[in-house]
């Protein structure tokens, strides 16, 4: 009886508890707010477009008859110091985006295989830092005492680092192969405590809820204290900061890959190809401009999304 009724309690105090329905009705509420807002649409709508010419980068090349890494010295005019023949960078039926000065690598081919790598990276390294700051936050939050102690000091040395520099300083000191596979590590190595902090706080106020104390009261094992009674009610928040890690990891990917220390030539990246170009945009704008207009509407579209997700939730939690 006792239990019956502190689970009662705990229900009309918490309405979202124990509800199966609750999280695909808010989850449907989100949505329909997503789709009634233009620029969150029009921001899924160009992710969507980067994410397919990513994956369909062979399929691209195949039907073009250029690769990434493939030279065209046909596209460019030797007497001219190497620039594209024609105008605007090259742009032709053959090169729908124009050539690369001085080599004629095709640039739709160039950034659709560099719109797979910074994508590959980004979402790897959301990944990973998801995992980490989940798993490091609810430990600290969720048993407190020592073990919150040791989790947030190393938070708190991480965190006081100026991350981009000492990203520079560490890949400039690895050896160069399996660059991507580096940059996941050091990317998500410096980017996790942020996540962490904000579990362990949400975390360190969950645990003490009603409907936790009820659920332990009943004889729930930790496991089950922690996937489905904390867990759940950290959705929200997880959604909305992956949401907005991506575009920050694109960014740091490409600015990593201009200085240098990314992703490393023949393969294409966007960064890379907007530090190869600077010499070029005064007599080639094109060769800067595309890649840079492609990583600039990314990052902006990723940005929005995320922010409109953010919004929609905080509506959703409101009602």
């Amino acid at each position: 009886m006792t239990t019956a009724a502190a689970t009662s309690r705990d229900a009309q105090a918490d309405p979202s508890a124990g509800a199966p329905g609750a999280p695909a009705t808010a989850g449907r509420r989100i949505t329909g707010a997503l789709l009634h807002d233009r620029a969150a649409v029009l921001s899924a709508g160009f992710i969507a477009l980067m994410v397919l010419m990513a994956l369909c980068a062979p399929l691209i090349s195949a039907l073009t008859g250029h690769g990434p890494t493939a030279f065209d010295t046909s596209a460019i005019n030797v007497d001219n110091g190497g620039l594209p023949k024609g105008s605007l960078g090259g742009i032709s039926a053959e090169h729908l985006l124009g050539v690369e000065p001085l080599n004629g690598r095709d640039l739709l081919a160039r950034v659709a295989y560099g719109a797979r790598v910074s994508f590959l990276i980004a979402a790897a390294a959301t990944v990973l830092t998801t995992l980490l700051g989940v798993v490091f936050g609810m430990l600290a939050g969720f048993y407190g005492g020592w073990v919150d102690q040791i989790v947030s000091r190393v938070m708190d040395f991480l965190m006081a680092f100026p991350a981009l520099i000492f990203m520079i300083a560490i890949l400039s000191s690895l050896p160069a192969g399996n660059r991507s596979l580096l940059l996941v590590v050091v990317i998500s190595g410096f980017g996790w405590p942020y996540l962490a902090r904000v579990v362990r706080g949400q975390t360190l106020t969950l645990v003490n809820r009603d409907f936790v104390e009820a659920a332990r009261a009943s004889g729930a094992s930790t496991r089950a204290l922690v996937f489905k009674e904390i867990l759940p009610n950290l959705r929200s928040s997880l959604i909305v900061m992956t949401t907005l890690a991506v575009p920050g990891y694109i960014g740091t990917e490409a600015g990593l890959s201009f200085l240098g220390v990314g992703v490393s030539p023949p393969t294409p990246s966007w960064g890379q190809m907007i530090s190869s170009s600077v010499s070029w945009y005064a007599v080639d704008p094109m060769y800067f401009a595309v890649p840079g207009v492609l990583l600039f509407l990314t990052v902006l579209s990723l940005t929005v999304l995320g922010d409109r997700v953010r919004a929609a939730t905080d509506a959703g939690e409101a009602a």
